[in-house]
């Protein structure tokens, strides 16, 4: 139970963000009258490369990567780390592949995109997708990973805590639309490191630094929690190939190819600013390795040590430490009066963030690619009524999810094994429709529809049969396998069923790997390309240390 002081911070925090984001949205759309809809959905495109950055970190960001990265650090040390540095690799294929042509063909949703490379089936199917797993991905895992967190601080039930929070959040969203959430996550994604980062330090100093910690993994045996590229053969079924071949099927449809992670692109003011903000999100996404996952390593050398009293998480049935609530723990045991409070707040900013992101691209891929389909004629007020109609609704149905996503021991694997099964057609689809000429309506529309259906069927299998030959296969092999197959069946429909380009869809491709680096960029440190260069050596070295 949290004291007084930590309670009343935590809710004044709640109250600020609420006024904020109310403050800021109807601010920004009384000034704006011109374009209702293209104010509220995507702030009339105005964002720059820090808030665009900022907001990606921390749409990305939740509650469920403090909780579950911890949780991770916990049990199998810095190896969960992957999903932090590898998706620096696909913030650079977003900034110099993806964006151009985003931001060139004045989309506003991604599957409005699919249409003009495409079809208005492939628009159709991505739109379905899209926002399936908004509701799942970014709003249902979120909201159980912060209802844990707040049932254990505050003692409340954790459907009721969650409840309270998401109406909270989804006010200032619905009201205030897109500027008013890239806002109030710029604000929260400052609260969220601070947060992170107090913990970490706490952790760190109560163990004694670093050499501390590695004797107490080696007295252990465990020296290879501090290793990100493990060897075949691992226990924890992520060895390097599976890493490097199956990450890249995730990430691209994450960050290259999910609505409600690229919708603040599409927000940006031109096509510069669209492509430094996630290069800048690519920058920070140095930092969770160092300040999510490291301090649940941490946590696991000081309960060895008899520094961290873990007696209340229990055991499961095979005698292993539930660590669940590791962070928790951490918070409630290292940490004073009153920065509990400051923590609580971060926890609650990740969930918030998480959940405002969501609902805001929701409502736009149903305003946009569904309602207005049928109802060309549609005004902008109407537009937006959908939309906050359907985030109203969206937030309901993630919530009634709760207790089957509860099931997962793991959220954070949890998320990763449904994006495994998930993402394969749809990073397919849009790499060949990008980088090949001959990539046809046709085999698009049949990779989609095949592709999700066998994702699914795999996925059932693995989960109903869990001991055979599909169901052993780690999920990160498993989303590479599904890739394989779909570009195979891609390809193959589109020299059955030839492409025929219109004057859109023409420009709509990269005639050769070089053409996209021929766009306009600033001069020195802020060029994209010499950024995009500086960014891959840091990764490249930091895995070479952390081998």
């Amino acid at each position: 139970m949290l004291k007084s002081l930590d309670l009343s911070i935590s809710i004044l925090y709640i109250l600020l963000i609420l006024s904020i984001g109310l403050w800021v949205g109807i601010r920004h759309r009384r000034k704006s009258k011109a374009n209702v809809a293209g104010e509220y959905f995507l702030a009339g495109k105005t964002l720059k490369w820090p808030a665009i950055g900022l907001a990606l970190f921390a749409t990305n960001i939740s509650t469920v990567h403090l909780v579950s990265l911890a949780q991770s650090g916990f049990d199998s040390g810095l190896l969960n780390g992957n999903f932090e540095w590898m998706a620096a690799f696909t913030l650079i294929l977003l900034a110099l592949f993806f964006v151009p042509f985003y931001i060139k063909s004045g989309i506003s949703t991604l599957p409005d995109f699919l249409e003009k490379r495409y079809d208005k089936s492939s628009r159709d199917w991505l739109a379905v997708i899209s926002v399936v797993s908004a509701v799942i991905i970014h709003i249902a895992f979120s909201m159980l990973a912060g209802g844990i967190v707040l049932k254990t601080l505050f003692g409340l039930n954790m459907y009721v805590s969650v409840i309270v929070i998401c109406i909270i959040t989804a006010i200032y969203t619905i009201v205030g639309g897109l500027k008013a959430v890239v806002v109030t996550e710029s604000i929260q994604t400052v609260v969220l490191l601070t947060g992170a980062i107090v913990i970490g330090y706490a952790a760190f100093h109560r163990m004694g630094g670093w050499e501390p910690m590695t004797q107490v993994l080696k007295s252990h045996n465990e020296a290879n929690k501090l290793s990100m590229l493990r060897p075949r053969g691992d226990s924890s079924g992520m060895p390097w190939y599976a890493v490097f071949l199956g990450y890249p099927i995730l990430g691209i449809w994450y960050w290259c190819a999910d609505q409600t992670i690229v919708q603040r692109v599409l927000g940006a003011k031109d096509e510069n600013n669209a492509r430094l903000g996630p290069l800048f999100c690519g920058f920070i996404k140095i930092l969770p390795v160092f300040i999510f996952v490291l301090p649940g390593l941490f946590a696991y050398t000081l309960a060895k040590t008899g520094h961290l009293d873990i007696s209340s998480l229990g055991v499961n049935e095979k005698g292993v430490v539930n660590s669940k609530g590791i962070y928790t723990l951490m918070i409630t045991q290292l940490l004073p009066s009153g920065l509990i409070g400051v923590l609580v707040a971060a926890l609650l900013s990740g969930l918030m963030s998480q959940v405002a992101g969501a609902l805001n691209s929701i409502s736009t891929l149903v305003s946009y690619d569904m309602y207005q389909r049928y109802r060309p004629l549609a005004s902008d007020k109407q537009l937006v009524l959908v939309g906050k109609i359907t985030a109203g609704i969206a937030l309901v149905f993630s919530l009634a999810l709760l207790p089957l996503l509860n099931r997962y021991e793991s959220i954070f694997s949890g998320i990763n094994d449904i994006i495994a099964h998930i993402a394969p057609p749809i990073t397919c689809v849009f790499l060949l429709g990008i980088f090949w000429k001959g990539a046809s309506a046709t085999s698009a529309k049949l990779t989609l529809w095949i592709g999700s259906a066998l994702g699914v069927v795999v996925f059932a299998i693995s989960k109903l049969y869990p001991d055979t030959m599909i169901g052993q296969v780690p999920f990160m092999m498993m989303a590479f396998y599904l890739f394989c197959v779909c570009m195979v069946m891609q390809i193959s429909f589109s020299l059955l069923y030839p492409v025929q380009h219109n004057a859109e869809s023409a420009q709509l491709y990269w005639k050769s790997p070089w053409e996209p680096l021929q766009g306009v960029a600033l001069k020195g440190i802020g060029n994209y390309k010499v950024l995009s260069a500086l960014l891959l050596l840091i990764i490249g070295v930091l895995y070479y240390v952390f081998r």
